[in-house]
């Protein structure tokens, strides 16, 4: 693919972003200086309650249904026609491969028709790069925590597109453990914010969950941890055949309580190692407070300042897309192709100029 970069080297330049990677449908127009022009994003969680859980198929219709509309609604918004635009910048992965080809069709067919270059972004990199929109903004190098239902990482960040990542998972996600916990609670979809609610009600030292690989490493694993509240509600249910509000609360904040420990502890050992003394937190469990709370009080009494998106920015978004389109700037494609990668280690994006 050949490169495009004169028409975007510019200061004043809009870009379009699409997120369509799982089930949010997010859209934003971002121009450096201004910052985001307008933003829209549309949650499928009534759409897969009923299943418990994304159902891929139906989320890749449901990206096609609303995706057109949200760009007009967000262009009309930013007081904006499609001919002023200069680029568009989507989701290439990784992600569900329906909902990533229906965002970057779109995308290459606005970009084709348009005669704007195109820009495939990385999902975990906009996640990175996404508290550098707030107002007092981390500096490079940093550690950053990305941490969601897909995702746990620890990824020393030295520049953008200079990564390393030092600790990762080795079964489940943070996010992937709160769902799965929530669902044995019999907690509605989405089970990790509905978890969090029902544990500010509970006792974290209710019950002794394990922090699993506490002294191993910088890796993460929260698999036994779900497996060890499984054990425990079945042995309170043996007893008199159900759980009660109570003892639903308990498990919830001890549950929680372990997945933070286990977070926390791995982020302090990562910044001793590293030497870092900045931190980002980013990815949808980032807006845990019981996480936030956490990471203040531990970090400040090793002087390491903490950063996180906004709370409405932790989540999947268009805006995190369009600013990562900013700094991918120079590798825009000026002929459209479609990239959909399910699967695409962080570690093989090059390092931005």
């Amino acid at each position: 693919m050949a490169l495009c970069k004169e028409s975007l080297e510019g200061f004043t330049v809009k870009i379009l972003g699409i997120e369509t990677s799982c089930d949010e449908t997010g859209v934003a127009v971002y121009e450096p200086g201004a910052g985001v022009l307008a933003e829209a994003l549309f949650s499928q969680v009534a759409l897969h309650d009923r299943f418990g859980g994304i159902v891929p198929e139906l989320a890749s219709r449901d990206h096609i249904a609303k995706l057109t509309p949200m760009v007009r609604d967000v262009l009309a918004s930013a007081g904006l026609e499609l001919a002023d635009l200069d680029a568009v910048a989507y989701t290439a992965g990784p992600g569900l491969v329906g909902a990533l080809m229906v965002g970057g069709s779109l995308a290459s067919g606005l970009a084709l028709g348009l005669g704007i270059p195109v820009i495939p972004i990385h999902h975990m990199e906009a996640h990175l790069l996404s508290p550098m929109l707030v107002d007092d903004p981390p500096v490079l190098p940093f550690l950053a925590l990305l941490v969601s239902g897909g995702h746990t990482l620890l990824v020393e960040a030295r520049g953008v597109g200079e990564y390393r990542i030092i600790g990762e998972t080795l079964d489940d996600a943070a996010g992937e453990a709160f769902d799965k916990v929530a669902r044995l609670l019999s907690l509605p979809y989405p089970g990790g914010p509905a978890l969090a609610e029902l544990a500010q009600g509970g006792d974290p030292n209710a019950f002794d969950f394990p922090r699993p690989m506490r002294h191993k490493g910088l890796d993460f694993s929260f698999s036994g941890l779900k497996t060890a509240v499984r054990l425990v509600l079945e042995e309170v249910q043996s007893l008199d055949g159900r759980l009660t509000d109570a003892v639903r609360r308990d498990v919830a904040a001890s549950f929680q309580a372990a997945a933070v420990d286990s977070l926390v502890e791995k982020c302090l050992r990562a910044l001793e190692v590293t030497g870092l003394g900045r931190l980002v937190v980013a990815g949808g469990v980032g807006a845990n407070r019981r996480l936030r709370t956490q990471l203040k009080a531990t970090c400040a009494d090793s002087g390491v300042r903490v950063y996180y998106p906004s709370v409405e920015l932790c989540t999947d978004n268009g805006v995190m897309i369009a600013f990562a389109g900013w700094w991918r700037r120079e590798e825009a494609l000026s002929s459209p192709a479609i990239i959909a990668r399910p699967r695409w280690p962080l570690s093989e994006l090059a390092p931005v100029r």
